[in-house]
């Protein structure tokens, strides 16, 4: 079956047993590519058949999750709503004796998609109960995966295998099956981990006289020592990201190319482009190493990208301790700009006192106005000279400031008359140059400082 033979309609299908995390996230990314480049629908399933461990909290996380990085849907369902579907099927397997009810000690039979094997579970104590097993012949299964080509498995040591703890509480393979049938899903794009269920399900297919969806699983996202992706290697919460000042638009494109190339040298890509070039046949086989520095580079090009308006507004928000003006903010965004990757950086460089000193006068060290050998007197001299020629100004910009003391710096060693300039102003022995932190000071305040560290000297 080509994708032209239907219309093309994918799932997201989310547990809600956690919060949203990158795989999720990058999954659903996958189907929505996929779906929206053929004009297809997209449906949000809850998949919380597990009702112990599945949450509303945990379905809210996904739904803001898939909605902060621009993920659309047009339907959703919740498992936990459609029992009595899944009870009809179930009738329907056992009076055609494809499934079967089995009286066994009472087992904690699970629901998740790796449950069924021959083995209902571990005995969680004494009783007897009723459960729901598949009438397994041992058949030989293929199906064609669309990332990895032909998967043939031997159902055989599958034995007959557990779809449901009970007439009203179907496990994972049972109601994935009937979802899959009644939403006339058309292709099943998950991760890899789920080869391994493809089999059961296919079988259940058979028996039910559902048709096969096209399949393609995509690669597993890894850490840095291509181990399984763990919360100490970044797999967080999506909303986490969120949460730390990352760009959904960066995200987005971060994710796409974990697994997927473009097989161009072409990294950034809005979400339409995304849409328009994706394809499985770029789909890696191999597993996608996350890498949270490539993140940040994603997210520093985004940033770079937006109006600086946008950076002084999120600026502002972590400078309120300083209560700074509108117009301060403004002159400091493109400097907080080339400093960081993350709205969160501007944080961490505030807890550090790095921008103090644009809003309170810093405490200097006579010492450390001294350029390397050069003497106090000196020193005062080319302070005084700075003052001279910077009251001399009638224009304040970083570029007239410049002009008027360049020419002497040049004369008399630029170290001997820019770092103390810089230093009196900021206390610091890093910050930007002293051309642009005057500007942002402004002419009264820069002369103030300056003669400050003159006295200091003397």
């Amino acid at each position: 079956m080509n994708d032209t033979d239907k219309k093309v309609v994918v799932r997201i299908p989310p547990s809600p047993t956690g919060a949203m995390h990158l795989g999720t996230a990058r999954t659903s990314l996958f189907n929505y590519l996929f779906a929206k480049q053929k004009g297809g629908k997209i449906i949000l399933r809850f998949e919380d058949t597990d009702r112990e461990r599945s949450k509303n909290e945990f379905a809210d996380d996904i739904t803001v999750g898939l909605e902060w990085l621009g993920i659309t849907y047009d339907e959703v369902y919740k498992q936990s709503e459609r029992t009595e579907i899944y009870t009809k099927y179930l009738e329907q397997l056992i009076t055609d004796d494809h499934a079967y009810i089995s009286k066994e000690k009472k087992k904690d039979v699970g629901s998740a998609p790796s449950t069924g094997s021959g083995q209902a579970g571990s005995p969680q104590g004494e009783g007897e109960v009723e459960i729901v097993r598949f009438r397994n012949k041992g058949e030989s299964v293929t199906f064609k995966d669309e990332v990895r080509g032909n998967i043939t498995f031997d159902t055989t040591d599958l034995g007959d295998f557990v779809i449901a703890k009970s007439m009203t509480e179907p496990l994972y393979h049972l109601a994935v099956v009937v979802d899959d049938m009644e939403m006339e899903v058309s292709h099943v794009i998950r991760g890899e981990d789920h080869i391994s269920n493809t089999p059961r399900q296919i079988l259940i297919q058979r028996a039910l006289g559902a048709p096969q969806p096209i399949y393609a699983h995509i690669p597993l996202i890894l850490a840095a020592d291509k181990s399984k992706l763990s919360k100490r290697h970044g797999a967080v919460a999506v909303t986490a990201y969120k949460q730390e000042g990352f760009l959904p638009e960066a995200m987005v494109n971060f994710l796409a190319l974990l697994g997927w190339n473009p097989g161009t040298e072409q990294e950034i890509f809005s979400l339409e482009e995304l849409v328009k070039e994706f394809s499985f046949s770029k789909i890696q086989k191999g597993g996608a190493v996350f890498n949270v520095e490539k993140l940040r580079w994603f997210n520093k090009e985004y940033l770079r990208k937006l109006p600086i308006a946008n950076i002084a507004y999120e600026a502002k928000q972590y400078l309120a301790k300083y209560n700074p003006s509108d117009e301060m903010v403004a002159l400091i965004a493109p400097i907080i700009l080339e400093r960081i990757d993350i709205y969160s950086d501007i944080g961490k460089q505030v807890e550090e006192g790095e921008f103090d000193y644009y809003f309170n006068k810093p405490s200097l060290k006579k010492e450390a106005l001294l350029w390397k050998d050069t003497s106090t007197d000196d020193t005062q001299i080319h302070l005084k000279m700075v003052v001279e020629k910077l009251s001399a100004l009638d224009q304040w910009e970083k570029d007239e400031i410049k002009n008027a003391l360049w020419p002497y710096a040049e004369e008399v060693g630029k170290g001997n008359v820019l770092w103390p300039l810089r230093y009196s102003m900021t206390g610091r022995d890093k910050s930007p140059d002293p051309f642009t932190v005057a500007n942002i000071l402004g002419k009264e305040e820069t002369i103030s400082r300056v003669q400050a560290a003159i006295s200091l000297l003397s």
